[in-house]
């Protein structure tokens, strides 16, 4: 271990990698303060700008985005009551409230030291996991890779906020999306409809791209934004009773967080949810949640930033996203020539140890702006959204023909950005889209290659005991809440029957 963090501090400490990773968590703050854009979206689109540099800077500027849009999404959640980030949703329950009451300054700011050290507590946690959890990978072959993949889809569709039937249905349609191109069992094309450009799939970053940043400029354009609240310096004094009173809450909340994160498609907005919920659960004035609660900001925040870490555990060791944006990092790796999987940590340890060192330098960094200069990120939302859309649109469609210098994946954004408003204007999840554009292709090799060790007997991977571990863990996923309501509705019409039988007696 100590080997592998000096390896990791000896590559992030290069004057080129400190600088892009400063870069990287400017960026993504700036990012997350916009509504509508995200670090999906952030990290998307400046994919085609790393393409320059080492793989190992390119990843330390990406995770930077990543994790500095958390940050970022925070700002707009309090001042504005629009999260920036999906992850900050919760945030604007009672973050907001304490801007209506003055306290804008002192949600920023135990916002910030939640989200550090959450961000601490699960670095060291993600550092001493990861290797073992790679060891434990090598044992997994296609039927465990398969299993693995419907864990990930089943777990994306039941920890998914809102209707189950309709995450259910996005992440199938992610799948069909990524049947395009090339049959991998016979070799031969499908669903391409004669198009040369769709023989090699629907590439997913102009997928991420249509849906997250277009979609979401066309969405906004129609509701309208909120006028911001003014944070002024003075207003970042925070009293040493908030720390106190919030100790409690980002401890559950770190915990929660990183936990959900190593879960295959959970992700971070989950965390922040049950964080959140959690803690009105536990806390003395539960009444004052969704009314300027300060625990109310600090669970969820530690809950998302430690989700952000852990989502590398799956993502690295096992080549499966944790959430959308590793989905995207999960594909920034191939273009760049990197195979995640077990095999990773072994054959490319300055890579992983180098990103993994970065996080903790990120977040620092991230800290030391946030706690001063918050007020000064907030500023940049006074800029006319007149100006701002026409920008991010550029941007969009500028990323979309830098990676292949084709017109073809402008309008493969173009049309996905109209669905992405469609989906946005009836409420249906994006992230289980993504996954399972991300997943469809791991999916029908872990399937053709189960197929072809197992000669055609798919059954046979009940006899795997890795694979039915997994498999029965995501049967419970999907009958667990259903037997709980169940039980609940037995226990409340049997204890009236108890009562009843009691003053009898």
């Amino acid at each position: 271990m100590i080997d592998n963090l000096l390896l990791g501090l000896s590559t992030a400490f290069t004057p080129t990698n400190l600088l892009w990773c400063f870069v990287g968590v400017v960026l993504g703050t700036v990012i997350g303060l916009l509504p509508g854009l995200g670090s999906s979206t952030g990290v998307a689109i400046l994919i085609p700008l790393t393409l320059t540099v080492e793989p190992v800077t390119a990843l330390i500027m990406l995770a930077g985005i990543y994790y500095g849009s958390q940050y970022g999404g925070t700002i707009t959640s309090v001042l504005l009551s629009t999260p920036g980030e999906a992850a900050s949703v919760v945030t604007t329950l009672d973050g907001y409230q304490m801007a209506r009451q003055g306290r804008a300054g002192a949600a920023l700011a135990i916002a910030a030291i939640g989200s550090f050290a959450a961000a601490i507590l699960s670095l060291v946690l993600l550092a001493a996991l990861a290797p073992p959890f790679a060891q434990f990978a090598l044992r997994f072959g296609p039927p465990e890779n398969l299993a693995v993949m419907v864990l990930a889809l089943v777990t994306m569709v039941v920890l998914s906020t809102g209707s189950k039937l309709r995450a259910a249905a996005m992440a199938c349609a992610g799948v069909l999306l990524a049947c395009v191109g090339i049959d991998a069992g016979t070799g031969e094309a499908r669903y391409t409809f004669g198009s040369i450009e769709l023989l090699s799939g629907i590439p997913y970053i102009e997928v991420v791209i249509g849906l997250f940043a277009v979609g979401e400029v066309l969405y906004q354009i129609r509701v309208g934004a909120a006028t911001p609240i003014r944070a002024r310096f003075r207003d970042l004094m925070i009293r040493r009773r908030d720390i106190r009173d919030s100790a409690g809450a980002i401890g559950r909340g770190s915990a929660i967080g990183f936990l959900l994160g190593t879960l295959p498609g959970a992700g971070s907005t989950l965390a922040s949810f049950l964080a959140y919920g959690l803690e009105k659960r536990v806390s003395r004035n539960s009444a004052q949640f969704g009314h300027g609660a300060i625990q109310g900001v600090a669970a969820p925040e530690s809950a998302n930033n430690a989700a952000a870490n852990a989502n590398f555990i799956p993502t690295l060791t096992l080549g499966i996203p944790g959430g959308a944006t590793t989905a995207v990092l999960l594909g920034a790796l191939t273009v760049y020539g990197v195979q995640p999987g077990p095999l990773l940590f072994e054959e490319q340890p300055e890579l992983v140890w180098g990103l993994l060192v970065s996080f903790f330098i990120g977040n620092v960094i991230l800290l030391v702006l946030n706690l001063p200069l918050a007020p000064v990120f907030a500023q940049l939302l006074r800029i006319p959204y007149a100006y701002l859309y026409p920008l991010i649109l550029f941007t969009s469609f500028v990323g979309a023909y830098a990676i292949d210098n084709n017109v073809f994946s402008v309008w493969l954004v173009l049309i996905f950005g109209v669905i992405g408003y469609g989906m946005k204007r009836f409420e249906l999840p994006m992230a289980p889209l993504v996954v399972g554009v991300v997943i469809g292709a791991l999916f029908e090799k872990a399937l053709v290659q189960s197929s072809a060790l197992l000669d055609g007997n798919l059954w046979l991977v009940l006899t795997k005991p890795i694979a039915v571990v997994i498999l029965a863990l995501a049967v419970v996923l999907l009958a667990g809440p259903a037997l709980g309501r169940r039980a609940r509705v037995f226990l409340r019409r049997a204890a009236p029957e108890q009562s009843e039988e009691e003053s009898h007696v």
